[in-house]
């Protein structure tokens, strides 16, 4: 996710204001569904781009999309950003954010990729794993992966645990390629 200055501080003003405001849950929804939205959607994405239509026009759309969805906190942040020609940066400073809302709920974000699917018992002994590594809510994203043929590869934020079977073959390949012959004479 490209982060820039821009983004974060806009997000950081909708932070404070939703905190102010008492909507931050309905405004980390509405961050939620506007990113999704975004990054769903190829046309709006473009459509905000685009520096053809008139802002007036895209403020239009964005009221017509998102009146009914969103709260009245994201929906007068929207009209900002869109009056200050800043709309192009929408899908950013949702996900931006969302990453700050993390941060300010203690939430740790982690993924967990498998070659087969987690069952119940082995995704509870994850996130305990995780919570003795991290902060107490953990957020957990499952990816299925055959290519580590077994085992699992932990992500928390800038941390990564690899214990997949992939990774102990390609070690033990790395080892054999050694040349550990010592000739005596």
């Amino acid at each position: 996710m490209k982060q820039s200055r821009v983004t974060i501080r806009y997000a950081k003003a909708l932070l404070q204001l939703a905190i102010e405001q008492n909507t931050l849950e309905q405004s980390y929804n509405d961050m939620v569904l506007l990113d999704a939205v975004c990054t769903d959607s190829k046309e709006l994405s473009l459509l905000l781009k685009s520096p053809i239509v008139k802002t007036d026009h895209k403020l239009s759309i964005l009221k017509e999309i998102f009146a009914s969805k969103l709260g009245e906190v994201s929906m007068a942040f929207i009209n900002i950003i869109t009056t200050k020609k800043r709309e192009s940066l929408l899908a950013l400073i949702a996900s931006s954010f969302i990453s700050l809302y993390k941060v300010h709920n203690k939430i740790e974000t982690a993924t967990v990729t498998t070659a087969t699917p987690l069952d119940e018992a082995l995704r509870a002994d994850v996130i305990n794993f995780i919570k003795k590594h991290g902060d107490d809510n953990v957020e957990l994203t499952e990816k299925v992966d055959e290519k580590i043929i077994g085992g699992a590869i932990i992500r928390m934020g800038d941390k990564q645990l690899d214990a997949s079977v992939s990774k102990a073959i390609s070690e033990l390949r790395q080892t054999f390629n050694k040349n550990l012959y010592l000739q005596d004479f």
